[in-house]
């Protein structure tokens, strides 16, 4: 089995951490590179407990210092990039996007421009993986699930810098033959997620004895997939995937917004009851939409199941339980991310 050499970027993030200790558990990973610029999403506690680690390393730098990835394919002779870094949260899309258009899009041209320089330079091709997401084909009614033919259909900033940077990966691969997959998924939750998602959202404000905001009515729908089982398909997409294949990733666990906070409120209030015996549901307020809310995602994941023998092995009921169970153990975790100055009025979804 030939040694796997991976870069991660965006490794101190949710979706990177859990995917990079999943990496070192592997035998077959020799060397992983966690590329990431820190922002305020970013946290190096998410890591701690591999930072001795003898295959891993940490690089402080933006994707799109291209000089520097040069250097470090070099140093660390990368077989691998997996590409996650990214601007993701919609609300802040909305509100200002034009960080979203630099990292998405530019940041993705300037890592595809270092591979195929790299390529021009040693004759070798880095196999490169795309991390996309389910929001780039815009919204799904009552019935259908989003597959690998439907059409782009991006409804906000966030989503169409996403769909942007897919578009430049599939070219790299028409154009010059680069060995690139795309993944496209659906809504990740699990440990170490940044709170201004709806999950750990719900559950922060929940144990602060605060109001629980949900957009509209909450009856939009999601399809949820557990970061453990999410990383799992990345690595298999990475090194099994067809150059030039796009595989989607689903839980196939599709669950409305208020019935998954009132979820979250029912463990909750069996984990960690209320002092005055009411039920955290009594917090759920109502508030204004958002502008251009998809009302549904669902995944077809029938591809990479038929084609790499993934699927999800979490239920729900289950990997919530988890992540409940998780932030409920880590208080100190919880409190370093919020202590660095978020404000949770942000509504995660």
């Amino acid at each position: 089995m030939k040694p796997e050499c991976i870069l991660v970027t965006g490794g101190a993030g949710f979706i990177g951490s859990n995917l990079i200790r999943s990496l070192l558990r592997k035998p077959e990973v020799a060397r992983v590179l966690n590329l990431d610029a820190l922002t305020y999403a970013g946290n190096l506690q998410n890591l701690s407990e591999i930072t001795n680690d003898a295959r891993y390393r940490f690089q402080e730098g933006r994707i799109q210092e291209r000089e520097r990835l040069q250097q470090l394919l070099e140093e660390h002779k990368i077989t691998h990039l997996m590409h996650l870094a990214a601007e993701s949260h919609v609300d802040r899309s909305i509100e200002g996007p034009d960080n979203f258009m630099e990292t998405n899009i530019m940041g993705t041209f300037a890592l595809l421009e270092g591979c195929r320089q790299w390529q021009k330079k040693t004759g070798q091709w880095i196999k490169f993986l795309h991390v996309s997401t389910d929001e780039v084909f815009g919204s799904l009614g009552t019935e259908g699930f989003f597959t690998e033919q439907t059409p782009y259909a991006p409804n906000s900033p966030y989503a169409a810098s996403k769909a942007s940077s897919d578009m430049l990966v599939r070219s790299y691969h028409a154009t010059y033959g680069m060995p690139c997959t795309i993944s496209n998924c659906s809504n990740n939750y699990g440990p170490y997620q940044f709170p201004e998602k709806l999950i750990p959202l719900v559950t922060f404000r929940a144990l602060k004895n605060e109001s629980i905001p949900v957009y509209g009515q909450g009856e939009n729908i999601r399809d949820w997939l557990f970061v453990g089982d999410h990383v799992e398909a990345l690595h298999l997409a990475a090194t099994q995937g067809q150059p030039g294949e796009t595989y989607n990733i689903g839980g196939n666990q599709e669950c409305s917004n208020i019935e998954l906070v009132r979820m979250i409120c029912r463990m909750l209030d069996t984990l960690k009851p209320r002092s005055d015996g009411e039920s955290y549901a009594g917090q759920i307020r109502f508030v204004e939409d958002r502008p251009g809310h998809d009302y549904r995602y669902a995944i077809d994941a029938s591809k990479i199941r038929r084609e790499l023998g993934w699927k999800p092995s979490h239920t729900l009921q289950d990997g919530l339980e988890r992540t409940i169970k998780w932030y409920l153990s880590n208080p100190r975790w919880c409190e370093t991310v919020l202590a660095r100055g978020y404000e949770l009025e942000r509504l995660g979804l």
